[in-house]
């Protein structure tokens, strides 16, 4: 059913995935209990379904209950954890809360970079993630820094031709040049 679930979503069957995801998240709370970690990632799968419906107030409830109860069970630097707290930063960055968003991305990309290495493929994309955030709130002085930063370790680690890396280039370039325009 959970695969079933996941096929709907992914093609943009909200409705049918809903139904599904319900069905497999309160299945699991009663027989694996909520703190199991297919119970959880079933919860972040039925968020993801209202996250992509623009369903913000749903999605962050579950997220935050994930997070909170990964944080509890697996610990804070945990990768599933830091996983579902960028996701939540994500449900935020898309209300424009940005400061709490900031505030995760923060946490998720020091600990990525403590835990994983600064130059893990989740480091790298908390850190494009962050300076989204800062551009978001008009912080060039750090936003700009921190994607060129980002940029020249997906060049090293990714390659330079890898999807990730041209579009954080292009991204670049286009606040570089938005930068010059506004100094002008």
């Amino acid at each position: 059913m959970a695969n079933l679930a996941s096929t709907y979503r992914n093609q943009g069957r909200w409705k049918e995935a809903e139904e599904l995801e319900v069905q497999v998240m309160e299945t699991r709370k009663r027989v694996l209990r909520v703190e199991h970690p297919d119970t959880l990632t079933s919860m972040a799968n039925l968020a993801s379904t209202f996250w992509n419906q623009g369903r913000w107030k749903e999605a962050e409830e579950l997220e935050v209950q994930v997070m909170e109860t990964r944080k509890r069970v697996l610990g804070e630097e945990h990768p599933d954890t830091l996983t579902s707290m960028a996701n939540l930063a994500s449900t935020f960055w898309n209300q424009g809360r940005w400061k709490e968003a900031e505030e995760l991305e923060v946490q998720v990309m020091e600990t990525s970079a403590r835990v994983l290495g600064e130059e893990h493929p989740s480091t790298l994309t908390g850190m494009a993630n962050l300076a989204f955030t800062f551009k978001s709130q008009g912080c060039n002085e750090e936003a700009i820094p921190l994607l060129e930063k980002c940029f020249q370790l997906q060049k090293q680690v990714l390659g330079p031709q890898h999807p990730y890396t041209t579009s954080t280039l292009e991204a670049l370039n286009k606040w570089q040049l938005e930068n010059i325009e506004i100094e002008v």
